[in-house]
């Protein structure tokens, strides 16, 4: 089974404007209402590819009750943890070529409610894989995710994270299945500012190999994406389009990646496909129907590198 844990899930309220300006009433041309947590998203992502999951992580208040009834809604199984206070609503407003973002911190999360989560977790199997994705909550520390990844080696379940935390680095020596960093976050986690040219890509990936990490993906926006093993190093370019949404393409990308995976084992057809879904949902207001699929990869051109 497949497991998406969302320790910050949202409600996501998409809104268009003809211009945004201070101190007055703005009045949208378009809005769209979207359960949403980076993780759920994968969950929503794999269904569209008719893979079965299960969400877990936080919920609060009726804007929880929303996400799980959506998530239900989509024949997707649920077993949240149930918390004090309202999960929170994000807002991403696009006026022109401009967006703008708004993003609120949720409730606070008690100890009790993490201590069932990770008995949850304790549950899964050397047949089980587990997606945890997204920021924290408040009253939550990064602590949590190596304490996951510890759990994924005693109990053998594949991790895949996708987390800006800087705790990722301590979760490697666990051996995680996947981590899906952006070219500015693996940078970060280097300790340098920035990584320009494909051979400091490449080898940033490899330090994060040899701290543990069995997969690499670097989502990369609009200059694509890179794929890094111990026998593998891919580049994709991405396809052209007018950017409406940013904010759930990584998460596209890596459901679709994972799971076009799990489904044909042709690696370099994975990462095209999940680079075309990444760039589909980026194209719309929300996740990609991936209906412009067979187009959209038809612009994208693979090239096979190596870590010399």
């Amino acid at each position: 089974m497949i497991y998406t844990c969302t320790m910050n899930s949202a409600i996501d309220l998409f809104t268009e404007f003809e211009q945004f300006s201070p101190f007055v009433v703005n009045r949208s041309n378009f809005e769209d209402y979207q359960a949403n947590g980076k993780a759920i998203n994968i969950s929503f992502m794999l269904k569209k590819l008719n893979i079965d999951s299960t969400a877990t992580g936080f919920l609060g208040g009726f804007t929880g009750k929303y996400i799980e009834e959506e998530l239900v809604r989509n024949s997707i199984d649920v077993n949240f943890i149930k918390v004090d206070g309202i999960t929170r609503i994000n807002t991403f407003i696009r006026s022109g070529e401009l967006e703008y973002k708004a993003v609120n911190k949720g409730p606070e999360i008690n100890q009790n409610a993490q201590e069932a989560l990770l008995k949850y977790i304790k549950t899964f199997t050397n047949e089980d894989m587990l997606f945890v994705s997204g920021s924290l909550p408040k009253g939550v520390k990064d602590d949590i995710f190596v304490t996951i990844a510890k759990l994924s080696q005693e109990q053998g379940f594949s991790l895949v994270l996708d987390i800006s935390s800087e705790r990722l680095i301590d979760c490697l020596p666990y051996h995680p299945y996947l981590i899906k960093p952006n070219d500015e976050e693996l940078a970060h986690l280097l300790g340098v500012s920035k990584l320009e040219s494909e051979q400091e890509l490449v080898k940033a990936a490899q330090q994060l190999l040899d701290k543990g990490a069995e997969r690499i993906l670097v989502s990369r926006g609009e200059k694509g994406a890179l794929y890094v093993d111990e026998k593998h190093v891919l580049w994709t370019t991405a396809p052209k389009g007018k950017v409406v949404n940013t904010a759930c393409a990584g998460d596209t990308m890596l459901a679709v990646f994972v799971g076009k995976l799990i489904q044909t084992g042709d690696l370099e057809e994975a990462l095209i496909y999940a680079t075309a879904a990444g760039s589909s949902t980026a194209f719309t207001a929300g996740l990609s129907n991936l209906e412009d699929i067979p187009l959209l990869r038809k612009q994208i051109q693979l090239k096979r590198g190596s870590y010399k």
